[in-house]
């Protein structure tokens, strides 16, 4: 008797153990099946190694370059919108990865913009900041990495968005253009050894410009000026004279679009520049140009409505022609491949959804091929390394 309680209950506890084993099994299932659904084909790896720091600041921009002097390319982040913020340096260990970062000056800024150039032509990435009303800075590089404040350029109480670096007045410097969101827009001249004492003025004090192109559109030999603005109003090229007014403007898009931010390249190969654009009011567009400069022939890259941010264009697949990344708010940030005349393959780099305010196409571990880092607010800075080889 006593045996066949003792069978009894070892039966039991078998089929119990059965049980549980047969529900472990089936939720092991249900987590696989939906971390199988949570991945995506991407062409361009992700990882949590692959990361600017390990917080989640406000970054609102970023800039490439090699900034020590070592043959690979190093990021400049530009942190606090708003709120002010620690600026970042981050080197490269040669491999594509960043685990060496200093703080780009003593003081904490509300910084929107940040571009490297060599101002004083020594031969070094020098860095501009371009903050929300406050001071806009230069720090000089000793071509090393090793930064010191140089001075200010611009307004020094204007909101500044964005900052864009070319030689407007061709003479062999950088100058910088500032945009203002709700102010007039500068252009910072360099005196050939990194000061910005003149400067010039485009649009109005009413303009909400957020991003700005500098490009011979015309083909005249002058750089002419493409014009991204807010809050319902127009876009518009501003075209060079040639002595830097900029009184005659094009329109394009119309006032609903919103547009956040817009690049310029040749798209369709027709030797004349087209304008991309990433709206938040409408589907991302694309103007094409002609050599009657009217931009009313327009074609949507981007059917879904999502409120982007920012873009950047390159040629990811190395097929000869160029893509599109586009980074986005509340959505996913997506790659968009050229197929020439059968339109755009959309390819989403990651499923999580980040505040992108800038993201660029850079080859950052030398391989040849376009990577992806973008500026996130609020989150962690990711950037991603192109699995094409």
């Amino acid at each position: 008797m006593k045996m066949n309680l003792f069978n009894f209950y070892i039966i039991n506890m078998l089929n119990r153990t059965k049980q549980i084993l047969k529900i472990f099994l089936f939720l092991n299932l249900i987590f696989r099946c939906t971390s199988q659904s949570n991945e995506i084909n991407s062409t361009f790896l992700s990882s949590n190694r692959l990361v600017l720091g390990d917080l989640k600041l406000k970054t609102a921009s970023l800039d490439l370059g090699d900034i020590d002097g070592d043959g690979d390319i190093d990021i400049v982040v530009a942190n606090g919108r708003h709120w002010p913020a620690q600026n970042k340096v981050f080197f490269n260990n040669g491999k594509g990865i960043f685990t060496v970062s200093k703080n780009l000056g003593a003081l904490s800024s509300t910084s929107y913009s940040t571009e490297l150039g060599d101002f004083d032509n020594d031969g070094d990435l020098d860095i501009a900041v371009g903050n929300d009303r406050a001071p806009n800075n230069i720090f000089e590089n000793d071509g090393k990495g090793n930064f010191k404040f140089k001075g200010n350029f611009g307004g020094m109480n204007s909101p500044t968005r964005n900052i864009v670096l070319t030689d407007i007045d061709q003479d062999t410097d950088l100058d910088i253009l500032i945009t203002n969101r709700g102010y007039v827009n500068e252009i910072c001249l360099n005196d050939g050894n990194g000061y910005f004492y003149q400067v010039l003025f485009f649009g109005s004090k009413s303009d909400s410009t957020i991003d700005v192109e500098a490009v011979d559109i015309d083909f005249d030999g002058d750089i002419d000026l493409v014009l991204a603005n807010r809050d319902s109003q127009q876009n518009f090229i501003y075209l060079n004279d040639g002595k830097l007014n900029f009184n005659k403007k094009i329109p394009f898009g119309s006032e609903n679009e919103n547009t956040r931010a817009l690049e310029i390249a040749d798209i369709n190969n027709d030797n004349f520049y087209d304008i991309i654009c990433a709206n938040i009011g409408a589907p991302n567009t694309i103007f094409y140009g002609d050599k009657s400069l009217n931009y009313n022939i327009s074609d949507h890259f981007d059917r879904e409505n999502d409120l982007s941010y920012s873009l950047d264009v390159g040629d990811f697949d190395n097929d000869g022609d160029p893509d599109i990344v586009v980074g986005n708010s509340k959505s996913p940030n997506s790659v968009f491949f050229n197929l020439g005349k059968e339109g755009w393959k959309k390819e989403l780099i990651k499923k999580e959804n980040f505040n992108t305010y800038d993201i660029k196409a850079f080859d950052i571990n030398g391989d040849s091929f376009l990577d992806i880092i973008e500026s996130n607010s609020d989150d962690l800075n990711y950037y991603y390394l192109n699995k094409n080889r």
